[in-house]
């Protein structure tokens, strides 16, 4: 049992040790948001001396203040390191589970944004570099796989939202232009909308891409009959 306590002990008497006060320079440079990944963001503020996250739908998060640049967020259970060189960024602190790798929270710009809060602002065009952007710098993130962005496109047309499918079908076919099932989903949402000149005209592009694309194939007879 002391073995245990011991190292607990020495933790907790260390931050009573540390300063509560934060100088108003490092507020001011902590503040801010983070890119937790490719899009999702973690918000940083200060309430009363105390540093606090916005994370996740939790607007309240109290950090515990380890010293002055480190701060533990039990919602994660990691020490987040607030670095300034050489541009202002979060580290988590090393420790086994991370098996060697190196988290690196950037801070954004004022006006800088994720691909959803583009996308949810009607920004579609920045939404899509934003996405881009994603692909060039790792083209195996979950963010811009083809299904998870085509679930999102048939949630949309189920709420009826159908803007935001024709929308977002648009950006997977940028991001995926060699599948023909993206094609195939963007005529589905076109034909959706009474647009059947628009609906060919992709039910054609995915059959290019694959002329055994049954569904395109199907739906792309049904309009040449009824011309």
């Amino acid at each position: 049992m002391k073995t245990y306590f011991y190292p607990l002990f020495l933790f907790i008497l260390c931050i009573g040790c540390t300063s509560q006060e934060n100088s108003a320079s490092f507020i001011e440079n902590t503040e801010g948001r983070y890119l937790f990944n490719d899009n999702e963001v973690i918000e940083i503020y200060f309430k009363d001396q105390i540093l606090h996250a916005k994370w996740r739908g939790n607007d309240d998060i109290e950090l515990l203040k380890v010293n002055d640049s480190s701060f533990y967020m039990k919602e994660l259970n990691e020490k987040m390191i607030f670095v300034s060189s050489p541009e202002m960024h979060i580290e988590l602190a090393p420790k086994t589970e991370h098996k060697g790798v190196i988290y690196h929270f950037k801070k954004l710009n004022k006006n800088e944004k994720t691909p959803n809060e583009y996308f949810e602002a009607g920004e579609y065009d920045k939404a899509l570099e934003a996405f881009l952007k994603i692909k060039q710098q790792d083209s195996l993130s979950p963010v811009i796989r083809e299904r998870r962005i085509n679930s999102i496109g048939y949630n949309f047309l189920r709420d009826k939202k159908y803007d935001e499918a024709l929308q977002i079908f648009k950006i997977n076919t940028a991001l995926h232009p060699k599948s023909s099932n993206v094609y195939d989903s963007t005529a589905d949402a076109y034909l959706i909308v009474g647009d059947t000149t628009s609906a060919k005209e992709y039910y054609k592009k995915a059959l290019a891409i694959n002329p055994e694309n049954r569904n395109a194939k199907r739906a792309y007879n049904k309009l040449v009959e009824k011309k």
